[in-house]
């Protein structure tokens, strides 16, 4: 190195100094520019996910009567159905909607995808999940050689179905030596059923009472027994965390709706049953007879607290399931402050996050 460059090798770092400062600076003013404000006021527009299912009944009954519209005020409530969960995780990860009513499964699937970007916000259904079969199988054993029906790979349904398969020490697979577990849409699982396609499903309400009185299947289990108290999550609410951050007054109305939607099903049963059904028929399906409505509604609880603390048993079952290869870490996946304001507004008890709501 001769002597000139020694001397200067310390403007030039310095040069190199400055222009990296600048760049940066103008970096940093231009993410400013693009990072929308913690609170941008009421959203003009809710699009809401949930399924034409009975477990869904807290979104059928808050859409159908005008229960989330009441509260949103002048944001539109737009909404959109769906089967399953992993489907709903991409329209909400797409930014196709912003909250959606969701299996416990999915929501902790979505919470491993991106835990910056999803929130459960609320609780909405707690059991409605049955393992129905044909007549004459009455213990595990007899499920070998069969195939039995979940909505989707790696739903809630799916994942409690192929845990249990474990416990009972029934291999997945195919064959006369396994359980063939088959994924296929809730709506087309009924008529494979009727044609010996299926033997049956570990299946959601109404469709797990509609095998039974409309095609004559008996119930092995109801997912309830599994659980403590009879309690497990079948249908949480999440949410886009940018939404919540953005619009937090317009997730604040909204929970509001639902809490009403719930004290509804608690207070009048009869008119949230029939409000649940007209919104069945609303969203595309046809409504459900009477004795198909009423089991249905026996076997679930509308329920605003997500019971946080069975979701890390939750994540375990799915390593045991075989959907997930580790367990996620679920802490901080809870937001419940704005639904406990509801409750507490509502005059009804507020939720325990059990610690997740922190990471």
């Amino acid at each position: 190195m001769t002597r000139h460059s020694r001397r200067t090798l310390p403007a030039v770092a310095i040069a190199l100094l400055a222009a990296l400062l600048v760049l940066s600076g103008c970096s940093r003013a231009q993410e400013s520019s693009t990072t929308p404000a913690a609170d941008a006021g009421p959203a003009p527009e809710l699009r809401l996910g949930y399924f034409p299912n009975i477990t869904h009944a807290g979104a059928l009954i808050g859409v159908q009567n005008g229960l989330f519209a009441q509260q949103l005020g002048q944001t539109k409530l737009s909404t959109q159905t769906f089967n399953a969960g992993p489907e709903e995780t991409s329209a909400l990860f797409g930014n196709s909607i912003d909250l959606g009513f969701i299996g416990s499964g999915p929501a902790i699937n979505a919470y491993k995808q991106n835990p910056e970007g999803v929130r459960v916000i609320a609780g909405a259904t707690s059991g409605g999940a049955q393992l129905v079969v044909r007549p004459g199988i009455t213990n595990p054993q007899q499920l070998l050689g069969k195939k039995i029906a979940t909505p989707q790979l790696a739903n809630t349904q799916d994942i409690a179905l192929k845990k249990w398969l474990k416990d009972n020490n029934l291999p997945a697979g195919t064959g006369p030596g396994a359980v063939e577990v088959v994924n296929i849409d809730n709506a087309r699982a009924l008529d494979a059923y009727r044609t010996g396609q299926l033997d049956g499903g570990w299946l959601p309400e109404p469709f797990a009472s509609r095998f039974v009185l409309e095609g004559g299947a008996t119930a092995l289990l109801d997912e309830k027994t599994l659980w403590p108290n009879g309690q497990f999550p079948t249908t949480v609410v999440i949410a886009r965390t940018d939404y919540v951050s953005q619009h937090p007054s317009t997730v604040a109305a909204f929970l509001k709706g639902l809490v009403a939607a719930e004290d509804l099903a608690r207070t009048d049963p009869n008119a949230a049953k029939t409000a649940a059904n007209a919104g069945l028929g609303a969203a595309g399906s046809k409504p459900l007879a009477q004795n198909v409505l009423d089991r249905a509604w026996d076997d679930v609880q509308l329920n605003p607290d997500p019971l946080a603390g069975t979701f890390p048993t939750l994540a375990q079952n799915a390593v045991a399931a075989g959907t997930a290869q580790s367990a996620t870490d679920v802490k901080g996946l809870f937001a419940l402050g704005p639904l406990n304001e509801a409750l507490q507004a509502a005059g009804r008890p507020t939720v325990d996050p059990a610690g997740l709501d922190t990471k």
